[in-house]
Formats: structure tokens, sequence, C-alpha cells
């Protein structure tokens, strides 16, 4: 029997503001436990919450990226549910009208089409403390900096048929929240996590089978594990008679297996209702089309202009456009550019630039070498002044704060030989040292070409004209 896999994504994207959705206490990363939970996340009597205007105006970008409908009038509820890391005993979130809902977003298939995703719904809602199990002996630990922490959950429709596919969207949100600046997209610091609703049935079924959901997984190698698993493990029971049991499962990496967390509850089980202390949102068409005004070019649209404008590949505009920092230090650096192409360019971002931003475990926006040196260098190998092994050296120099290009290209007396009677002697040289491989190039061994080139650049120290010695050398030995 063929089976096919159903799966639906619910991504919590924390939102990108300096204090908390219903407080003013702060959001920061890293700080000591407890110490930024106000008396409005603990849910002291008499406090009262207040919605913060930017996860509003955040809400709204997403969906407006994402071709959603924006919901003029929306509710925040209650959703009552009991656990330490929860000190008020509900969370407030969004239920039944949520603020963002009926969009979609397209995905990259293996085959190389698009397949559409529907969104079913972004809502707002406050994330929960953190239960910390580790270096406590026969008791738990209680973060609640994290408490009233602004997320939007961006939930699909059960659109994806693969944990590649599940992967691929993923990607695709978590690129697009960056770009739009409501989100750093950090995994490791949960601001972008995710839940895997995953279900089987054969080939050619209608009905949905049994799901269960799959909670916190927190990157796309993950996801896209956890999935494979899951599935096979329903597909399994099912083999065996049994029947899929709809829970909370919990992936293990180092297993590599899903276990039990706990049965699934059901919507009514968390007794929602709306949220007494805050009154209906209401968005004014004035404030959505002012919002749409000011979005920023978007990761697709920029795809396709750098592949048009620049006349560049699919694949360097996908790697360039993968970051909204990275694909603006390209063009910074075109623009700075007067005579290097787009292609050498777009090369040495990929090449040079991302391999030293790693080295150095920087940011693009971080980069030691600013986009316009680095425009200004490559167009010293456009005119002929550099080889590309001296411009390496002077990106390195570059690196290390040594001067702008022409100062280091004069300290360090790296201009390219180019002159043809200097070369000509270079080469010269070179076939009087080695006579043997110059008469295997005469007998048509062509291969040996390069030896002899390598030579004469080692001679120049890498300051020959690496084509000029090619010409100069063929003619001579030909000669």
């Amino acid at each position: 029997m063929d089976w096919e896999i159903v799966i639906g994504l619910e991504i919590h994207t924390q939102l990108a503001t300096r204090s908390k959705i219903f407080s003013g206490a702060a959001t920061a990363y890293g700080a000591a436990p407890n110490t930024q939970a106000c008396l409005v996340d603990l849910g002291y009597p008499g406090v009262l919450p207040v919605l913060n205007e930017q996860v509003v105006v955040m809400a709204v970008k997403f969906g407006l990226a994402t071709h959603c409908q924006i919901a003029k009038r929306s509710v925040f509820a209650r959703k009552n549910y009991f656990y330490p890391d929860l000190p008020k005993g509900y969370q407030i979130s969004q239920y039944e009208l949520p603020i963002v809902h009926s969009g979609y977003i397209q995905i990259p298939t293996s085959d190389g089409a698009l397949k559409t995703i529907g969104i079913t719904r972004a809502h707002l809602e406050e994330d929960a403390g953190k239960s910390l199990h580790e270096n406590f002996h026969d008791y738990s630990g209680i973060d609640l900096n994290r408490a009233g922490t602004p997320l939007l959950e961006i939930v699909t429709e059960p659109d994806l048929r693969s944990a590649a596919e599940a992967g691929a969207y993923m990607r695709k949100i978590h690129e697009l929240v960056r770009y739009l600046g409501i989100s750093d997209g950090n995994m490791q610091e949960g601001s972008f996590r995710c839940d895997a609703n995953v279900s089987v049935r054969p080939v050619g079924e209608t009905k949905l089978g049994t799901r269960t959901e799959l909670k916190n997984l927190n990157s796309f190698r993950f996801v896209e594990k956890a999935i494979e698993v899951e599935a096979e493990r329903q597909i399994e029971l099912l083999l065996d008679g049994g029947s899929v049991v709809q829970e909370t499962r919990l992936y293990d990496p180092d297993k590599n297996e899903t276990r039990p967390m706990r049965s699934k509850e059901e919507a009514n089980d968390y007794r929602y209702f709306p949220d007494p202390d805050l009154l209906p949102v209401v968005i004014e068409p004035s404030l959505i089309e002012s919002i749409r005004a000011k979005l920023p070019e978007l990761p697709d649209a920029k795809r396709a202009r750098f592949t048009e404008q620049y006349a560049l590949s699919d694949y360097d505009a996908d790697v360039l456009t993968s970051s909204a920092g990275l694909a603006d230090y390209f063009e910074s650096a075109a623009a700075a550019a007067r005579t290097a192409p787009a292609k050498l360019i777009a090369n040495w971002v990929q090449g040079k630039v991302i391999a030293a931003l790693n080295e150095d475990g920087l940011e693009i926006s971080q980069s030691k070498v600013a986009p316009a040196a680095l425009g200004a260098l490559l167009d010293k190998i456009a005119d002929g002044t550099l080889s590309g092994k001296l411009a390496n050296d002077v990106f390195d120099a570059l690196r290390t704060g040594e001067g702008t290009v022409d100062e280091i290209i004069q300290q360090r007396g790296l201009k390219q030989i180019t002159d043809s009677s200097a070369i000509e002697q270079l080469v010269a040289g070179v076939i009087d040292d080695h006579p043997e491989q110059a008469q295997q190039f005469r007998d048509g061994n062509e291969k040996v070409i390069g030896f002899l080139v390598g030579q004469v650049m080692k001679a120049s120290q890498g300051k020959a004209n690496p084509k000029q010695v090619n010409e100069v050398l063929r003619r001579l030995l030909l000669e």
C-alpha cells in the first residue's frame, strides 16, 4: 500500500519589539532568570494589560506580505490551562477572531515548480515562561523572563505532503519575517520555533487520518527528521493493525525517535473566552495602507530583479537574496564598482566575503571589508591592475585594516605586471629553464601549459597577468 503524509505547521515567531506584548518589561535575550517579568506578566491582582501597538503593525506587515486578509476587528481571548510556567493560569491569545487569516505563500518543489501553501491564520499571543530541569535535583526551576513575550503564531492549511516541503515552507517563512524586520528568527534563542501536525493516509483517500503534534522543533533539519520519523511510526502502527492516538509528542534527535508528551487537548479543553481586560483591536483601513506603502522589497521580487538587472543566474540570485543584509551588501558593492561586472562581484560575495564572515563569526552587517572597498578592489581585477591571487592578498589586508585598496597595493608593491616586454622576458626565462616541458608542449601535450604558466607566475611572485602569460607562452613556444 502507498501512503501519503499530510502535514500542517504552526510556527511561533517572536516579534522584534523591545517590550512585551501587554507590559513595558524588556524582551532582551540572556538576562538573569526572573529579572524581566513585571507584575502584569505575573498576573498580580489589580494590574491590567495594555496592548503594544507595534505588535499590531508587525502582524499586519506579515499579513500583507502573505496575501492574507487583515481583520478590521480582532479579539484577544484567554486560553485557560495550568502549568508552573504560566503564572496567571491562562495565556492571552487570539482564537475565533485572529488579526490575520486566509492567505498563502509559494514554495519551490523538487521538480522546480511552485506549490501554493495556504495560511489559515496568524494570530497574536503572549509566550509562557520556561521550566528548567537541568542542574536541579528533585524539582524544576521556573524562569518567567519569557512570560508575556510577543508571538505571532502562523498556522498552515494541511497542504504539505513531505518533510522536504515542510522544511522549504519553514525556510520561506523564516526568510520572510527577517526581511520584514518583524523577527530576528534566531532559533537558538527560541525566536523561531515550530510545531508540526502529522498524519498519514492511503494514497487516494480524501479523509484525513488521526494526527499527532510534534512540539518545539527549533531547526530546519529537526523539523524534517521528526516528520519523517513520525510518519514512519504511524505507517508501521497502522500496518500492524493498530491505530494512531491523537497526542502531543516530542522528537529526540539523539535517538531519532518521537515519544509521547501528553494527550492532545481540544479547543474546548482550554475554555476560551474573550479577555475582559482587553478591548477588541480595530484597525483602520488608512493604517493598513500606510503599512503597505512602507513594505520593503520582498525576497521573491528581489530575486526576480537580481536575475534581470544584474543578469545573474537563478542560483546566484537565490544565494544573494537569502537575507536582506547580504542582498544590500551585494548591491552596495555593485554600485561602488565602476568596471567590475556583477558576476565577478557575486562570486566574491558568495565566496571570499562569506568565508571571511564565517571565520570571524560575524554577520554581514559587521563585515570588516565594506562593500565600497570590495567594489574598488574588484575594479582592480577588471582593469588588469591585480590578478585574482593578488586581489585575495589585498582583501585579507583590508580585513586587518591596513588601509584602502590603493594604499595596500602601493605599500606592498602588488600591481600586476602587464608590460609585454617584461612578461616576454619572464616567459623566455621559464622556457630556457624547462626545455623538456617546452618540447612536450610542441609535441602536442596541451596539459603541460598549465605547469609552464605556474612557473612564470612563481617567477613574477604572482604579479604577471595570467592571460598575457598564457598568450605569450604559446606564441614563443611555437616560434
